[in-house]
């Protein structure tokens, strides 16, 4: 792969994000409402989510492709707007694939400026993750927060059963709104002086309401999307000569390696709007 700014085919440099399904649609909306002028692609791996509970190698092979697939359509910048990728793939992607792939190139993840919202929020420092089973598995929320908040007691509980009531649209139920509470619940007899929880998911945000419904006023709920967003801007700003790369035509793609047509129905869930895809092969 040539470390040139953008592919010579390809004029323009639009920022990259890839989930293995529709949650990072959720970190996508911020963006584009943050940052409208922005041109942005979309990946998402349908065809093989969900990556939760598939092994630390195999989310990183899978990972790895995404982003070698969003290089090569001339992405200068990739967001892992899902926790699982960022979790078990990030790091290696950085320290290790970087350096040789491209150099001048860069990818991000959600966990890090996450759990610094969650540091600077909670005032009692014990804070909440929800999330799924591989996230919560991988301990990346744990760790962050002791190397940035040593003194924070962190808690998480896994919810297997969130992502299936989002892209099912089953959550609005009374079958839905069980599984949810029943999580929240479970979380809070873990430890009652939770003041900050995250949504440690990028599907949750489409149960924000109902999850809302069964928080105490007191306990403050963030989602990942206007955090990314946040960071994102700020980073650009510290970053100019990756900024400048950036095209600002306000164009938005979308790639599935799943059915177009199913892929268009339930990202309009996640949206709000109506889209057009198109299929991708991931190897």
């Amino acid at each position: 792969m040539k470390n040139s700014s953008c592919p010579a085919s390809n004029s323009k440099c639009s920022i990259g994000v890839f989930d293995s399904g529709y949650g990072g649609l959720t970190v996508l909306d911020e963006l584009i409402n943050n940052m409208p002028e922005y041109d942005f692609i979309y990946l998402g791996d349908n065809a093989r989510a969900p990556y939760g509970t598939r092994s630390f190698d195999v989310i990183y092979e899978y990972t790895l492709q995404a982003v070698e697939k969003l290089f090569s359509m001339g992405c200068q910048l990739v967001i892992l707007a899902c926790n699982t990728a960022s979790a078990k793939a990030l790091r290696t992607i950085q320290q290790r694939d970087l350096p040789r792939l491209a150099p001048n190139r860069r990818v991000l993840g959600v966990i890090r400026p996450s759990v610094e919202a969650l540091g600077a929020l909670s005032q009692s420092k014990h804070v909440g993750v929800l999330g799924t089973v591989g996230t919560v598995r991988s301990e990346s929320y744990l760790m962050e927060m002791a190397k940035l908040y040593p003194d924070f007691i962190v808690t998480q509980e896994a919810c297997p059963t969130w992502v299936p009531l989002v892209e099912n649209r089953e959550f609005e139920n009374e079958g839905g709104r069980y599984f949810i509470k029943k999580h929240i619940d479970s979380l809070l007899a873990k430890d009652r002086q939770i003041d900050t929880l995250i949504l440690a998911c990028t599907h949750y945000p489409i149960l924000k309401t109902e999850i809302r419904n069964f928080l105490p006023d007191n306990i403050q709920l963030i989602s990942q999307g206007q955090i990314v967003a946040n960071r994102l801007i700020d980073y650009l700003e510290r970053h100019p000569e990756i900024d400048k790369v950036c095209s600002k035509k306000g164009e938005l793609k979308f790639y599935t390696t799943e059915s177009i047509s199913d892929f268009e129905e339930k990202a309009s869930v996640f949206l709000n709007r109506k889209l057009k895809a198109q299929h991708i092969a991931m190897n």
